[in-house]
């Protein structure tokens, strides 16, 4: 299957990169080995450990398809897209924030670049500069949000605005949501929070599961100090961010730009070593729609089905 450029998958489906650390080698090269895009979360890494984890889930992958996700909000963005370029990965994701620089790298280094977009005006700028794709996260997606219109919404708009290939991402965790993605017009599907419950992710098991644990009402809005709402789990943490008891954390500088309320990248990495009072859990809105954890193939097995008259993206 054929989805741009030189690029073969068997599925159009991408795991979605989340950080810190939660999308690492083993979970990515998995993915790449079943015949999806398997995806490292970059954001939070230094240098030398993305190179590291790049070579790791080549080694996994078995010739599959590897690529990161990195947030332009953090301070090495460049360094490490540069990086990621130079250890010849298969696509770069790019989100929270817009670089028109990556996609002259991406073009130098012949590799596409997505973008993840949540408007139809956005997407066509995308577009414009080179991108060779573009990601339509909606309302449900975890994380760090760009908009509060829900997937199935932004992503006709989109599109109607773009030539390239649209992913759609945002609250989508088995077949009968890939296959609604696809009848509304999207050329491939991201999922991440589903693949959090997999065998291979390395996240803390007390992390998995408080996912497993999770009803419908535990998702909520957080504030985060990029400037963007994320979604998350209720926990301790976050009824104390509420309550503004949050004390102003020492700063490295690890953002281009902070509200310093606390550090985003210190939260997430307690959580996932499991110390879950203490950090954020992100979280896609329909994360309590999932109940067991598995291995990797046998989730993409899980989802095969809902891709089997797809030809081409």
């Amino acid at each position: 299957m054929n989805i741009f450029n030189n690029i073969r998958l068997k599925y159009p489906l991408i795991q979605g990169g989340m950080a810190v650390r939660v999308s690492t080698a083993p979970l990515a090269g998995a993915v790449a080995s079943c015949g999806g895009v398997g995806v490292i979360a970059a954001t939070g890494m230094s240098i030398e450990e993305l190179r590291s984890e790049i070579r790791a889930a080549r080694k996994i992958a078995l010739k599959g398809v590897i690529g990161i996700n990195v947030m332009f909000a953090v301070s090495n963005f460049a360094e490490l897209v540069k990086t990621a370029l130079q250890e010849k990965v298969d696509l770069v994701i790019s989100g929270a924030g817009f670089s028109r620089d990556i996609f002259t790298w991406g073009k130098e280094a012949n590799t596409p670049i997505f973008t993840i977009v949540s408007s139809g005006r956005l997407a066509k700028i995308a577009e414009k500069y080179g991108a060779s794709a573009v990601i339509a996260e909606g309302s449900e997606a975890g994380g760090h949000l760009g908009t509060d219109r829900p997937t199935a919404e932004i992503l006709p708009e989109i599109k109607g605005q773009v030539s390239i290939p649209v992913i759609a991402a945002g609250g989508i965790t088995d077949s009968n949501d890939i296959e609604k993605m696809l009848r509304l017009g999207a050329d491939g599907i991201q999922m991440a929070t589903r693949f959090v419950l997999s065998k291979e992710c390395s996240v803390a098991e007390s992390f998995k599961k408080i996912y497993l644990n999770a009803s419908e009402e535990d998702i909520v809005l957080i504030k985060s100090p990029v400037g963007l709402p994320g979604r998350a789990i209720k926990n301790s943490f976050s009824e104390a961010l509420k309550r503004g008891e949050i004390s102003e954390p020492a700063c490295d500088g690890c953002l281009k730009a902070c509200s310093h309320e606390y550090c985003i990248l210190e939260a997430l990495e307690n959580s996932r070593l499991g110390n879950t009072d203490q950090g954020i859990i992100f979280s896609g809105k329909n994360v309590y729609k999932i109940n067991d954890i598995l291995p990797v193939k046998t989730i993409i097995n899980n989802l095969s089905r809902a891709f089997a008259e797809r030809i081409t993206i």
